[in-house]
């Protein structure tokens, strides 16, 4: 099989495997390594419907990640994908009246990001050793909500790494917040932000440029990586579900061999989406992706104008996840749709000064998006109609599908990604089945959910708010370097 190499969306002119840009994270010009050509599955759709999850991890992470033998790149899916997820199928594709979930949320952290953290320690290990990096790996996450705790549960206690993460302080539901701010590990360090996941992603790319904290750093034995999608050891793991649901369709009877089917992403940053871009250019039968926004609808409205503006007010909404302005991973497909690394860089640039850029990306998306009424009725209605429970997030989907198909009479099947258990947001899950529950306590709505879902709570957050914090530091936005560098220096 020829390598396979990758290059930054914005002009740098170095070629590197997948394995060294799996440790740097982000390219040094401040771009995102992308391949420099998608590519193509080299198994039949046929063959694919045998594949349990593993095997189909392997059949086409080998196509990305070409620079791992086959020894070394199962090792790392065959860790990944054990017994640590509650489903066997690992992706567990439901029904619910005539729709199709896919259940992204099956792992130790309860949402979509252990399908890929669950294998980013390993796939990071093994890149490090082949790259002869020597230096400890220091992961900086910014996170919504979900990265941070999967990101801390898959790096914790790995020989050889530190990971620090940062969560806007008033921006995570209280689940998600206790999550992080209890979990274990001698490497672990979480800190709450005085502003939102923008102001903390920003920061973080930005160590990722300055060359000379890089420098220092790496004096004292430290390189920095990143466990966010902007990492395409994040991002390719997430191509392999979409192939996943697709097989499921075909073998349950829902379409036959070679059917296009549309999939409909609740999206914040933009890479689970973008995932699915990637599934399709690689051969996936994908007829629509449909980006499903919540009120932080930048995407919606960069989809429906070619516009992308960020001069708005950002709103908190029941989606925590999704309450983003700055969507990263598009980066990627701006570059896929040009393939002019001068065109994406001054449409960056732009952005940073200007807050805005205009771009044409074709017409491969639709895009809808939900407002926290229509999520929340789409979460009792459903429940009320099927039983079935839906988070906030996935219940952005659901309800942004239901629009779209109204709108455009689209019939082709449709697969509603799901990215979180309900029970990760039990408290606006309830509220939205039942107004009686309003201002019920978190942690008690947990067992709430559990008497009338009769879903039980799930392991990883049996007792959580009797767990011991760990992780209290609250720092100022602005603060975010210094913390870095102090806690780095101090060896903590």
């Amino acid at each position: 099989m020829s390598q396979l190499y990758f290059k930054s969306t914005r002009g740098a002119e170095e070629k590197i495997t997948a394995g060294a840009a799996i440790v740097r994270g982000i390219a040094p010009d401040g771009g995102l390594y992308v391949p420099e050509q998608i590519p193509q599955i080299d198994f039949t759709l046929s063959d694919m419907l045998s594949y349990d999850y593993r095997e189909l991890a392997y059949r086409v992470l080998r196509l990305i990640i070409t620079d791992f033998s086959e020894d070394e790149l199962r090792n790392c899916i065959n860790s990944a994908y054990d017994e640590k997820f509650d489903n066997k199928l690992i992706a567990p594709l439901v029904s619910a009246k005539e729709h199709n979930f896919l259940e992204l949320f099956h792992g130790r952290t309860i949402a979509f990001k252990d399908m890929a953290l669950s294998i980013l320690p390993y796939l990071m290990k093994t890149a490090a050793k082949k790259n002869g990096v020597n230096e400890d790996i220091v992961i900086l996450t910014a996170t919504s909500g979900d990265t941070g705790k999967a990101a801390l549960e898959g790096f914790a206690d790995v020989p050889g790494t530190k990971i620090i993460v940062f969560y806007p302080e008033t921006g995570v539901s209280d689940v998600q917040k206790r999550q992080m701010i209890t979990q274990k590990g001698a490497n672990t360090c979480v800190a709450a932000i005085k502003g939102n996941f923008d102001d903390a992603q920003t920061a973080v790319k930005k160590i990722f440029t300055n060359e000379s904290l890089k420098s220092e750093l790496k004096q004292r034995g430290y390189v920095f990586s990143s466990a966010n999608s902007i990492n395409i050891g994040r991002l390719a793991p997430q191509i392999v579900y979409y192939f996943y649901a697709y097989s499921q369709l075909v073998n349950a009877g829902k379409i036959k061999l070679g059917d296009k089917i549309n999939f409909t992403v609740p999206t914040g940053n933009f890479g689970d989406i973008l995932a699915g871009y990637y599934a399709k250019h690689m051969g996936l039968p994908v007829e629509r992706l449909i980006c499903a926004s919540n009120d932080n609808k930048v995407l919606f409205d960069f989809f429906k104008t070619g516009k992308y503006d960020v001069k708005r007010d950002f709103i908190v909404t029941v989606s925590p996840s999704m309450d983003i302005l700055i969507s990263s991973n598009l980066e990627r497909l701006l570059y896929h749709s040009c393939n002019d690394a001068a065109k994406v860089k001054e449409a960056m640039e732009r952005l940073s000064g200007e807050k805005e850029y205009t771009f044409d990306i074709g017409n491969e998306f639709s895009a809808e998006f939900a407002t926290v009424e229509e999520t929340l009725s789409a979460i009792g209605e459903l429940f009320k109609e099927t039983g079935y429970v839906m988070d906030t997030h996935t219940a952005v989907a659901y309800a942004s599908y239901v629009k779209y198909a109204a709108e455009s009479g689209d019939k082709t099947i449709n697969v509603i990604v799901s990215t979180a258990s309900p029970y990760k947001f039990a408290k606006d899950v309830l509220r939205a089945i039942d107004k009686k529950y309003e201002g019920i306590d978190p942690f008690k709505a947990l067992d709430e959910l559990e008497k009338i879902s009769k879903i039980p709570v799930p392991e990883p957050i049996k007792g959580i708010n009797t767990r011991q914090i760990l992780h209290s530091a609250v720092i100022d936005r602005t603060q975010i370097e210094s913390f870095v560098k102090e806690r780095l220096t101090q060896n903590v």
